[in-house]
């Protein structure tokens, strides 16, 4: 369902601007294409179109296929597998997907917009401007969310469930067209959870596979925009998950995320709830590869806390959570309408931690919501100095334009500054991991640290753990001993690789040298049996002349 938000927000759209726009897709509608035909379909989509001639055609001749892509994405990692997964498509059409220091030399821009805060939108007006006129294709939550933006009114856009159409999007933004793709996909009239999980893909990291288990969420939280992009709830029925998993191990992957708007609330929507996904994945998934579960509000995860607990304690799942509270103040919550207090919170984490050995739970605060008073904030301090989250994301309150918050009252900007250097204040003032130095871990080794000079690897609580740079490591389980730890780090020698895992990675090299082993004992024998039964005859020869 649309969410009300203000003039610049419509109905889900499909529109097509083309000067030939027969030459696009063929519009289906009621089951029946333009020309009266019966056509089967799996998916509906919810589609409006609009016709008109690009301003600015390009008489190039254009050659699809051919053209160098550049992609910039913002936000969570819903975000990324987006990207992802278009950046896949582009790749097996022809296109060549290229780097940050080759986007000058790039003919198209693929900009994947965040919603989520002021800033995220500022980063993608600069980016358009640093284009610098070359074609442009936005993407995400920021045209999903607001398609009648001024600045988006000549560009290209894609929504966030019509990424398995950016082949057309970019084929007809290089001819000079713009191309707007903003509808919602459904079945029966039910909003599915979005492309198919089975598109190609071009992973960021070739070691881990983002998996989308939905879009959307079921919350109306009063300062949010991300809920007028993606909507209600959409789920992917847990079968396509788990082939998605299946095809990502087999495709080598050793770390496996499953991301949301909100985990918790998975499968509500399509009578199935998110531990019974979880079981059903956690039985694909190999020895030395992991499972990271992704952002979850309080008040679906607290019903699923006892399965939960079993869950995040099995050997191949992270025993970590990504609880956003955002206030400790019951007042507040409610006028974020999060469906929770405080004691609910409280009740997870203190479950969690009972329950699940070394749990690692981060979460996140708004600071200066407009209805927060001093001793709101105040409790929110308190909470966090109880539980000294190893992570805590802190954010002051940006009002997001057709949020129903972005008409409230606001505190004042410096006293928000305030509080929110007192809770970074609070943060900075501990260090988790001091208490770890001289302990051993086991660690998946699965990306570069931002120096370069390290590895990194996470333990069970997925902690970050920086390792030496061997390239043998990569993708596998080590075992690290802890020698230096920082605020936000430790930093580890390794003591033992896991056996198995390498002698797999070896086994060919292993083979071949065991080999030429062969061949040597065999030609030392061989030397033996010659040099042996001369020397014997030699020394009998001399003991026969001397005596004789």
């Amino acid at each position: 369902m649309p969410v009300p938000c203000g003039d610049d927000v419509v109905e889900d759209i499909e529109d097509l601007i083309s000067a030939e726009p027969s030459k696009l897709r063929t519009r289906v509608a009621n089951g029946h294409t333009q020309n009266g035909a019966k056509v089967e379909k799996e998916q509906e989509v919810s589609e409006l179109l609009e016709l008109r001639p690009s301003e600015v055609p390009n008489t190039d001749s254009h050659i699809p296929g051919t053209q160098k892509i550049y992609f910039k994405t913002w936000g969570c990692t819903h975000n990324t597998s987006d990207s992802e997964y278009m950046a896949g498509q582009l790749r097996e059409y022809g296109y060549q997907i290229v780097n940050d220091d080759q986007r000058d030399e790039a003919d198209l821009w693929i900009l994947n917009s965040c919603t989520v805060k002021t800033p995220a939108e500022d980063h993608l007006r600069n980016y358009m401007k640093m284009a610098k006129g070359k074609p442009l294709v936005v993407a995400g939550c920021v045209p999903q969310g607001a398609p009648r933006s001024g600045y988006l009114s000549n560009i290209s856009t894609i929504g966030v469930q019509q990424i398995d159409r950016v082949v057309e999007v970019v084929e007809e933004t290089l001819k000079g067209n713009t191309v707007r793709l903003l509808g919602s996909k459904r079945q029966g009239g039910k909003k599915l959870g979005g492309a198919s999980l089975l598109l190609p893909k071009v992973r960021r990291n070739p070691l881990i596979e983002i998996i989308p288990i939905s879009t959307g969420c079921l919350n109306a939280c009063t300062y949010c925009k991300t809920k007028h992009a993606r909507g209600d709830l959409g789920s992917y029925p847990p079968a396509e998950i788990v082939a998605r998993a299946r095809q990502a191990f087999e495709e080598g992957v050793c770390e496996l995320w499953l991301t949301s708007e909100d985990t918790g609330a998975y499968g509500r929507d399509i009578g199935t709830n998110l531990t019974e996904m979880l079981w059903q994945v956690v039985e694909t998934i190999p020895d030395g590869c992991m499972l990271r579960l992704g952002m979850t509000n309080p008040p679906y995860m607290v019903e699923l806390l006892p399965e939960m607990v079993k869950i995040l304690n099995h050997p191949r799942v992270y025993s970590f959570l990504h609880v956003p509270v955002q206030s400790a103040s019951d007042g507040v919550l409610a006028d974020m309408k999060r469906e929770y207090v405080r004691s609910d919170f409280e009740h997870l984490v203190d479950f969690l931690r009972e329950n699940v050995p070394d749990v690692n739970i981060v979460t996140d605060i708004i600071c200066g919501f407009p209805t927060e008073s001093e001793q709101d904030f105040e409790e929110t301090f308190d909470l966090c100095m109880k539980y000294k989250f190893v992570s805590l994301y802190i954010n002051q309150f940006f009002p997001r334009p057709g949020t129903p918050a972005a008409k409230m009252e606001r505190v004042p900007p410096a006293e928000v500054k305030r509080r929110t250097k007192k809770l970074t204040d609070l943060f900075l003032s501990y260090e988790p991991y001091s208490g770890c130095k001289g302990k051993t871990y086991k660690a998946l080794v699965t990306e570069l640290s931002h120096d370069k000079q390290h590895y990194v690897a996470h333990n069970k609580s997925y902690h970050q753990i920086l390792v030496p740079k061997r390239p043998e490591i990569l993708g596998k389980v080590v075992t690290v001993r802890v020698t230096e730890t920082g605020r936000h780090y430790m930093i580890a020698e390794i003591v033992d690789v896991d056996s198995e895992q390498l002698m797999a990675a070896r086994c060919k090299g292993n083979t071949a040298q065991l080999a030429s082993n062969s061949v040597q004992d065999s030609h030392l024998m061989y030397t033996i049996s010659i040099i042996v039964p001369l020397v014997v005859a030699i020394v009998l020869r001399v003991v026969w002349m001397f005596l004789s």
